[in-house]
């Protein structure tokens, strides 16, 4: 079944139980234990065998421990640990009644963490839990719902660094791109300029983070999301509280400090996002021979690492601003666990997210996608808008903007080469967009499942809410493609796709206002 059509199963099947039963644990689960048998003809012993492993390569495999994961995993706790003690300080309220003078109204509740996410441009993982911290203070004050939050951070936040050359996804595509120049004999442009050529040909992108911006100024409530809004707005409850515990929400597990001060709050943040930078820097360095420039720091920088030490360096402070403070407070072992606890739902879901993105790596099912497109004979024009859509299916059946990256730049590259070099950034710039909305649309991305714990959100309303907003950006995004095709023209290309995410916004606001 491998590198089949029959590879899709375990992907469309855990697809369906998500949308249908809305749990994502056991959504989850089933794919895995369905992947696991068909990977093994059905035999119990081999599959079990199977699940065992790939939930011990996690955090374990034969190279020895997989640091990776447990940095994530260490830094996820630690940013628990850290808003916590930035709760229980009072810092949050604080933060919180000061911002709300600043910012006066609901539409500026939403454009603060929008702003956030396009000046966050670094790392999406670092985005997605920084702007969320910064901002849920706010949003709560607003009644902003919690899955209107995690849809703004989770787009902005990859949509903002796959087009930022100063990021770690900037520095792996620009390596990507200069080993698909010299395996295709393209002199005409570097590695770097390619890349920046590309940005503006990345429609959904721009589609994406425009959205966001109309949807908070215009107030575009639609599907799932206008039912999170109204009962935010109506009662106050800015998520399902009947969907049991939310990653990053602390509830009312401490009294918070009727004292605390903003710096509770900016400290900390401000230690995480410094240390967390030139932890980056740091490891760069580290990782590069010879002489090192901007973009090889940041393709060699150990991400999971630096965000370890900058969430460590954080804790620190959080808890040293805590300890100081004079008034009556909670046990600072109590607030460590809370902080922990919070952060389990999310480690939970990431574990198996990543258990089942291997079983369908191993069944082949981005391998079986690139086949497709090697095997299809079209007009030219129509490659951009292919490499698109099949980009688009690989991230959301796979869960991973990198992983489709991988395996479709090369193709990418190699197709428009033979078939018109003129489209070879096109074809690049359009798997990176596709790549980027597959993983919007895909309860497996692990940006998404960061997004809803930055946010505070349940995982899968944050998936659904998303949904519709995504098909818009991507809507817009195919006659962007098509026209980028047959005429070449990028600023035009780039214009009708803005100018069509606007006229359908205004439309589905027509409609959903009557």
């Amino acid at each position: 079944m491998e590198g089949t059509i029959f590879s899709l199963i375990p992907a469309l099947l855990m697809l369906i139980l998500v949308i249908v039963t809305r749990r994502v644990l056991l959504s989850l689960g089933v794919g895995v234990v369905v992947g696991a048998f068909m990977l093994h003809n059905f035999n119990l012993l081999g599959s079990l065998n199977e699940i065992w492993l790939v939930f011990r390569n996690v955090f374990v495999t034969d190279e020895g421990a997989n640091t990776g994961n447990l940095y994530l995993f260490g830094f996820l706790l630690l940013l628990g640990i850290t808003t916590a003690f930035m709760t229980a300080s009072g810092g949050s309220k604080a933060f919180g009644d000061w911002a709300i003078k600043k910012v006066k109204t609901r539409k500026g509740g939403q454009i603060l963490p929008a702003i956030l996410g396009v000046i966050i441009f670094i790392d999406d993982y670092f985005n997605s839990l920084a702007v969320g911290q910064v901002a849920r203070p706010v949003t709560d004050r607003y009644k902003i719902s919690r899955a209107k939050l995690a849809y703004i951070i989770d787009s902005t936040s990859a949509p903002i660094t796959v087009i930022s050359p100063v990021s770690s996804w900037g520095a792996y595509i620009i390596g990507t791109i200069g080993f698909i120049l010299v395996e295709n004999e393209i002199t005409d442009y570097q590695p770097l300029e390619a890349f920046v050529k590309m940005i503006p040909l990345n429609m959904y992108a721009f589609a994406a983070i425009f959205l966001v911006f109309f949807v908070a100024l215009f107030n575009l409530d639609f599907g799932p999301m206008k039912k999170h809004e109204q009962r935010a707005k109506d009662s106050g409850e800015l998520y399902d509280v009947e969907k049991g515990n939310i990653p990053g929400d602390l509830k009312e597990s401490f009294k918070e400090n009727k004292n605390g001060r903003i710096y509770h709050l900016i400290v900390p943040i401000g230690t995480l996002i410094i240390g967390t930078i030139l932890a980056m820097i740091g490891t760069g360095l580290a990782n590069t021979e010879g002489q090192a420039t901007v973009l090889l720091i940041f393709e060699n920088t150990d991400v999971n690492l630096s965000l370890f030490l900058g969430g460590l360096s954080a804790v620190l402070i959080a808890l040293v601003l805590y300890l100081v403070q004079l008034q009556p407070k909670a046990n600072s072992a109590k607030v460590i666990w809370e902080g922990i606890k919070t952060m389990l739902p999310a480690i939970y879901i990431l574990i198996l997210a990543w258990m089942i993105g291997s079983i369908i790596d191993s069944l082949g099912t981005g391998r079986y996608l690139a086949h497709l497109v090697e095997q299809t004979s079209l007009n030219p024009a129509l490659l951009p808008l292919l490499l698109f859509v099949v980009a688009s299916f690989m991230a959301l059946a796979t869960g991973t903007s990198w992983g489709t990256f991988g395996i479709m730049l090369p193709i990418a590259g190699e197709i428009a080469a033979v078939t018109d070099v003129n489209l070879v950034l096109p074809a690049l710039a359009a798997v990176l967009a596709g790549s980027v909305f597959g993983d919007h649309c895909s309860p497996i991305s692990d940006t998404s499942i960061l997004s809803s714990t930055g946010a505070g959100a349940n995982h899968i309303d944050h998936v659904i809410t998303q949904l519709p907003y995504a098909f818009i950006g991507a809507g817009a995004s195919v006659f962007g493609y098509l026209i980028l095709g047959f005429t070449g023209q990028v600023l035009l290309s780039l214009l009708v796709t803005l100018i069509l995410v606007v006229l359908i916004g205004l439309i589905i606001k027509k409609l959903t206002t009557n």
